[in-house]
């Protein structure tokens, strides 16, 4: 299962080029329970030396970078998937487990760094007994030092590393505290050779008596042996808890206990859980607007100004491919960034306080009542930030029935590329209460992510129960610049990544098809046609009549819908392309564009705007996200169920939005 407090958005909507290893590097693993802080080492060590794609051979996603200490040479260091314990109920536990089983598996790596949270030290020894039984070489990190003293617990590394035979190394990966020493005992034990010895061998190092490997544990004889090998470790890690341990009496309650008695509370969860959420999207739409006016008129001013007196002595059809298609989408898109930028921070603080996790057990209660997968809560939420790694994420699901489910509805889930359609829309047509339309959109998402999932488990997954969610709550913590910062950047490179280059082929698309002239305007020169009077207009033409009844019956937000099923990201370039619009320099006036939008849906709608453009988000947020996904899904899915489901997803798309408009038009 997922590291909850790695950062849920972080994944790119598209795979980052392939790690490049450094030749003759040696291969360590980062291993543990979910939740121990083991992502948080991984990005403390190799900073923006990584990348997250599937491992080789296998469908599993993991992270891989560079770790380069201050002395010594480089390391490729893998962070694979949290686990319990070597016995998978995953694909993702399977890789694992693979790597350190196995015998002959590829990418076995030279050693393993156990990360174990000292506040939680005993399920943490589990996992390690049955690391060390594999005769691995291992380095032991001590996460949660801190959380551990302010629960009353102490824990003496040196006593653990003698009742283990392996070193271990406090660390804090968020202060960057204890990794040289970590990179240390690391080289040290690349350097010691793997010794088949008896298993009562004991070797001499300096002043500690190191048990040679492999580690063996008296299993006594029963009728179970799995069961018995489980008991012997449970045994084994009792006792060393015994000697390497002490809680101060007395110690009571911790500030995150008593905080979470109200966050996490059967009353109090979610309403908690919505307000914060609400929080953030009327934060971001309010501080970005002034910087997403300015920066729209520097791209609308300077920037095309600028640039059209460049390319005065070019062809007019290339002037016309640059500065209104090029220039005119990309620049819209950018003017989001400001806004992408405070949402991901906002997001991000939530992630590093530790409150994200609460979340997620608050909301996974809700969802079980209805009878959807509890561990499905995890790849949910990574598809706010994105679609396509929450399918990917589908592989924490042990039974593949559920992983369908889950993939049928994760489309309806609200991805980052969606918010800037919102934002527009909502701003030119909701002014002040434009973040309450976006909070409402994500809310009906959820909703929709609900109530499909309930519809599909009555009818195509009858056979499908419930599984609770097995997680443990990070404590409650000061966000730290460096954290929020760098998953900030990591979730605006993904997103920009991606939408840089479908911008371009799409916008460049849309201006070759709207360069063609085409009925009335067919004598006119390439590129010299109105946009209406062009192929694109006429395709857009034509397939407008089918949104008559949701009230937005015009080829312009036919069009954007087109461009959309392709890449979101596409739909605000389109919209500022067919009107050929510049954004207002005056953030109190809608602008060109804004009033070109508000007269296309008044005469759409019969003069019921409102209703119309909240029908066009309806749509917009519940049909086919974009062809990445599609893809995805293809993978993970099969083609069957990736037709049926998106099929579904445009029926309802279309239903809801008639819904909307058809209701709508009665009161406004």
């Amino acid at each position: 299962m997922p590291d909850p407090r790695t950062p849920v958005l972080t994944p790119p909507c598209c795979p980052a080029p392939e790690h490049t290893r450094t030749a003759g590097a040696p291969v360590v693993a980062l291993v543990g329970n979910p939740n121990v802080g083991k992502s948080t080492l991984f990005n403390a060590l190799t900073g923006a030396r990584q990348h997250v794609g599937n491992w080789p051979g296998k469908t599993v996603q993991v992270a891989r970078g560079t770790w380069r200490p201050a002395s010594g040479t480089p390391v490729d260091l893998v962070d694979l998937p949290g686990t319990y314990s070597l016995v998978p109920r995953s694909p993702d536990e399977e890789l694992t487990r693979d790597l350190l089983v196995a015998p002959g598996a590829e990418g076995r790596p030279d050693l393993v760094v156990v990360t174990a949270d000292a506040a939680n030290l005993a399920r943490n020894l589990y996992l390690l007994a049955e690391i060390l039984e594999t005769g691995a070489r291992c380095v032991v990190a001590l996460t949660m030092t801190d959380v551990a003293r302010a629960r009353g617990i102490a824990v003496d590394g040196t006593a653990l590393a003698r009742e283990l035979g392996v070193p271990v190394i406090p660390v804090v990966p968020r202060r960057r505290q204890g990794l040289d020493a970590l990179a240390q005992a690391v080289r040290k034990e690349l350097t010691h050779a793997v010794r088949e010895e008896p298993a009562h061998a004991v070797r001499e190092e300096g002043n500690a008596r190191r048990p040679a490997r492999p580690f063996h544990l008296a299993v006594p004889q029963g009728d179970d042996p799995e069961l018995a090998a489980a008991e012997a470790r449970y045994a084994w890690v009792h006792e060393v808890l015994s000697v390497v341990r002490t809680q101060r009496a007395g110690a009571g309650l911790t500030l995150s206990d008593r905080v979470d008695r109200v966050l996490t509370s059967r009353w109090f969860g979610v309403p908690a859980f919505l307000a914060a959420m609400w929080g953030v999207f009327t934060a971001t739409t309010t501080l970005a607007k002034p910087l997403q006016d300015g920066l729209g008129a520097f791209v609308d001013g300077p920037v095309t100004d600028t640039a059209a007196s460049a390319l005065s002595g070019a062809p007019g059809w290339l002037r016309g491919l640059l500065v209104d298609g090029l220039i005119g989408g990309v620049g819209q898109l950018l003017t989001f960034v400001p806004l992408m930028v405070i949402m991901f921070v906002l997001l991000a603080l939530l992630e590093d306080s530790g409150y994200m996790a609460r979340a997620a057990f608050v909301v996974d209660r809700l969802m079980r009542r209805l009878g959807l997968p509890g561990r499905a809560f995890l790849p949910i939420i990574v598809g706010f930030g994105c679609n396509v790694p929450a399918l990917a994420g589908l592989r924490i699901l042990g039974n593949r029935r559920q992983r369908l489910l889950v993939g049928m509805i994760i489309p309806y889930v609200s991805c980052s590329a969606r918010l800037t359609v919102y934002v527009l829309f909502a701003a030119v047509f909701f002014g002040s209460t434009a973040g309450t339309v976006v909070f409402a959109m994500y809310l009906l998402s959820v909703l929709l992510v609900v109530g499909i999932g309930m519809l599909l488990r009555k009818t195509l997954f009858r056979e499908l129960r419930g599984e609770a969610l097995v997680l443990e709550l990070p404590p409650y913590r000061l966000p730290t610049l460096r954290v929020v910062g760098t998953q900030t950047w990591q979730k605006l490179a993904g997103f920009l990544r991606t939408a840089a280059g479908v911008i371009v082929a799409t916008v460049t698309a849309v201006w070759l098809l709207s360069a063609i002239p085409l009925g009335a305007a067919s004598g006119t020169s390439f590129g010299e046609a109105p946009i209406e009077h062009s192929v694109f207009g006429a395709m857009s033409r034509a397939a407008a009549p089918a949104f008559a009844p949701a009230g937005f019956d015009d080829w312009h937000a036919a069009a954007a819908l087109g461009t959309g099923f392709v890449a979101k990201e596409a739909v605000v370039a389109t919209v500022a392309q067919t009107y050929s619009a510049d954004e207002p320099d005056n953030p109190d006036h809608a602008g060109e564009l804004g009033t070109r939008l508000h007269e296309t849906f008044e005469q759409s709608s019969g003069g019921h705007p409102l209703p119309a453009v909240l029908a066009f988000l309806v749509f917009l947020l519940a049909y086919t996200p974009c062809m990445a996904t599609i893809a995805t899904q293809w993978q993970e899915m099969g083609g069957r169920m990736t037709l049926l489901s998106t099929g579904i997803q445009l029926a309802v798309a279309w239903l809801l939005a008639v819904a909307v408009f058809q209701i709508g038009s009665l009161w406004w």
